[in-house]
């Protein structure tokens, strides 16, 4: 590295303070908390340090800066998913499906993380996207993959969860804006949507086959099957 050049600072690298009575790990809990409970637009350092019963001072002990907030939080959530070891790889395809349902279920219980988890990890990878990445490209290298696409099998599921549970999470939260539950919402719109869709027969059809099925399990269902495509076509490559 030249004379002229600095290494930009990391909230992963920097030495963490020992004996204070707030640490990270509160600082942490207490903004997913508020994510959960309030959304994205509702974190300021300010925000969380009133929840915390301590000033911004106290935070930027610890976290320079919002961003480098985001970064522990996006991390803390994606320790939450479930990505198994695999030994056979027969079992590479079982293994896949169950780290997207985690994944999707992870993004459904944080809703907000959605939006983020393309803007963090690109300059600084924090110990459970690290982990849980290793996992998932040691799942695919047993599976049998060429070790050039490793990375793009990967990327290829983790987009298709992504975009899916983004959506849905959308969905869930307008639900609760509504104060419906997705029954009622959709038996709201039964009337008018059938009625707007008279003169486009495949949409009308498609509107009446799901007139009376449950909606989560059609969520579910509709999930799978594009994850399950998503899978057909990386076994090709195995073929």
């Amino acid at each position: 590295m030249s004379g002229d050049q600095k290494s930009i600072d990391s909230v992963w690298t920097r030495p963490r303070r020992q004996r204070e009575q707030l640490s990270r790990e509160q600082i942490v809990a207490e903004a997913v908390r508020l994510l959960d409970e309030e959304g994205l637009e509702a974190l300021s350092m300010r925000r969380l340090g009133t929840r915390l019963n301590a000033g911004a001072t106290s935070l930027y002990r610890h976290v320079a800066n919002k961003d480098e907030l985001i970064e522990l939080v996006v991390d803390e959530v994606y320790g939450e998913l479930d990505v198994p070891d695999v030994s056979d790889p027969a079992n590479w395809r079982s293994a896949a499906g169950r780290c997207a349902y985690s994944l999707r279920a992870m993004v459904l219980r944080h809703p907000w993380v959605a939006s983020l988890l393309g803007q963090v990890g690109l300059a600084y990878l924090g110990p459970n996207v690290l982990r849980l990445s290793e996992r998932m490209l040691a799942m695919l290298d047993t599976a049998g993959f060429p070790a050039a696409e490793t990375h793009r099998a990967m990327s290829t599921v983790l987009a298709y969860v992504i975009g899916m549970a983004t959506a849905e999470a959308a969905y869930m939260s307008m639900l609760v804006r509504s104060g419906r539950t997705e029954q009622e919402w959709m038996a709201s719109l039964q009337s008018s949507t059938e009625q707007v869709m008279a003169e486009h027969p495949r949409l009308l059809e498609g509107q009446q086959a799901h007139r009376n099925r449950d909606p989560e399990q059609a969520r579910d269902e509709s999930f799978d099957y594009g994850l399950q495509r998503v899978l057909d076509g990386l076994a090709v490559r195995l073929g």
